[in-house]
């Protein structure tokens, strides 16, 4: 019983260590592939960074404006917000997350109507930035897309700086083998240490990566 639970144990730690190794290789084609959709035109000018930081503007906005929805809106804007509120079980501020939010049918024509006019209106409004009316799926799918490298990029560099923080030696043996890609003796030679210290510090750098990753 006791071989069966080491043996369990192995395995769990073999699937979470390959699975810190895949996320910290990808590091530098995530840092690519944000820099291809940094300056990818999405129409009339606008670049798919430029409408990611317009969705914070407006979430700032959103925040400073703290005051009744009835002093900025018209009647029919507060009857949108208040099916929204009525139907919305979140409030994310991603523009694709913000469609998707939004739902498609609801048991009241009325507000089955009013949930359609929010809808146009989130289009509308990735119409107007993007000048292409019949590409805005198209457009949401970069958007999503940008958003979740950055995401996956900024989790990878706060689990290595708190690593950084108590176990030098274990982050940059991480940055040095799997985001650098540098072979082991080379990893050897820049940090001044033993092959055999490598290996033995390698597993244990792999787990605390992956504890922090969560």
């Amino acid at each position: 019983m006791k071989l069966q639970h080491t043996a369990e144990q192995a395995s769990y730690y073999k699937m979470h260590e390959s699975e810190a190794i895949e996320r910290l290789t990808s590091y530098k084609r995530i840092l690519a592939r944000l820099k291809v959709l940094d300056n990818y035109s999405v129409g009339a000018g606008i670049t798919v960074s430029r409408i990611n930081q317009d969705d914070h503007l407006m979430e700032l906005h959103r925040k400073l404006r703290g005051m009744p929805s009835y002093m900025y809106l018209t009647k029919r804007e507060q009857v949108l917000e208040t099916t929204a509120h009525a139907y919305l079980t979140g409030y994310p501020t991603g523009t694709k997350a913000q469609l998707a939010a939004v739902p498609k049918t609801a048991t009241d024509e009325e507000d089955a109507k009013a949930l359609r006019e929010i809808r146009s209106k989130i289009q509308k409004v990735i119409e107007a930035r993007t000048g292409n009316r019949e590409g805005y799926e198209g457009v949401l799918d970069r958007l999503s897309e940008y958003q979740d490298l950055q995401n996956e990029r900024d989790q990878i560099d706060s689990a290595l700086s708190a690593l950084e923080s108590y176990k030098p030696d274990y982050a940059k043996l991480l940055r040095l083998r799997y985001v650098e890609g540098l072979e082991i003796n080379e990893v050897v030679d820049r940090m001044q240490t033993s092959r055999r210290t490598f290996e033995r510090s390698r597993p244990k750098a792999l787990q605390e990566f992956g504890r922090l990753s969560v």
